[in-house]
């Protein structure tokens, strides 16, 4: 079975988020996001580490607050930079060499589910690179400074790209060991993949899996797990529902 290491980017500056909390840490229904997020990977049997890019001047709050959190799930963390791709290389370098794949996700997508990581962990497995995304449906305008609209591009073969986002891990390695790649204009670790030369391929996600930049945008991940469905418990309800169970059917 392939071995899947992790990478939580979590060091913006969250300026959009308009809050004392950044992104990241807010609190969502009891839990924070990032939290959240980080559940979704540490149970797993294909995961063998996990990792969170924290702002180096976030960290002694962070492990003040989560360090129970972080020593139950196996978290390190790792530093942030001034540019997110200075974040996941730092990231990147603690990746243990028995990871045949890195994912990276969002630390603000907490509406991720099983069924999209297994599906976009088993096309990267297949072909090297994937990660998830959703075909555009509304019309696109290319629009100038001024607000002036440009063009009108056919969505017919757009994509909104999302996270995860997977890969070989020598691959993303090659491709961040390129400086010349490196820049403001790279918005995804699958650009910087594609410049390398490596096919990337897409995996249909969903339009809950939203990510989190405004406060509006956290009442509605709020909303999207409160409304699906929860599990059932497997065992007995309260300690004594065996009891009532079998007294109901007359058993003494």
């Amino acid at each position: 079975m392939a071995k899947f290491a992790v990478i939580l980017p979590a060091a913006g500056k969250s300026n959009r988020f308009r809050d004392k909390e950044k992104k990241p840490f807010a609190n969502m229904d009891g839990r924070a996001v990032w939290l959240r997020c980080a559940e979704l990977f540490v149970t797993r049997s294909d995961v063998l580490q996990c990792l969170i890019v924290v702002a180096k001047e976030d960290q002694e709050t962070f492990r003040r607050r989560y360090g129970a959190n972080m020593a139950f799930m196996n978290i390190q963390i790792a530093d942030g930079g001034a540019e997110r791709h200075d974040s996941i290389a730092n990231a990147l370098a603690l990746v243990k060499p028995e990871a045949d794949f890195v994912a990276i996700h969002d630390a603000v997508r907490p509406c991720l589910t099983e069924e999209m990581i297994n599906a976009v962990f088993a096309r990267a497995e297949k072909d090297g690179a994937a990660l998830l995304a959703i075909p555009v449906t509304d019309t696109m305008k290319e629009v100038d400074p001024q607000h002036k609209v440009k063009s009108t591009p056919s969505r017919q073969d757009l994509w909104l790209a999302q996270t995860p986002q997977v890969f070989r891990r020598e691959w993303i390695a090659e491709a961040y060991a390129k400086p010349q790649q490196l820049g403001k204009d790279i918005t995804d670790d699958a650009q910087l993949v594609e410049a390398s030369g490596h096919p990337v391929h897409v995996v249909e996600g969903s339009t809950q899996n939203i990510k989190i930049t405004t406060k509006a945008d956290l009442i509605l991940a709020e909303a999207i797990l409160k409304a699906r469905p929860k599990p059932k418990p497997q065992g007995p309800a309260h300690p004594f529902a065996e009891e009532e169970m079998w007294g109901g059917r007359g058993i003494k």
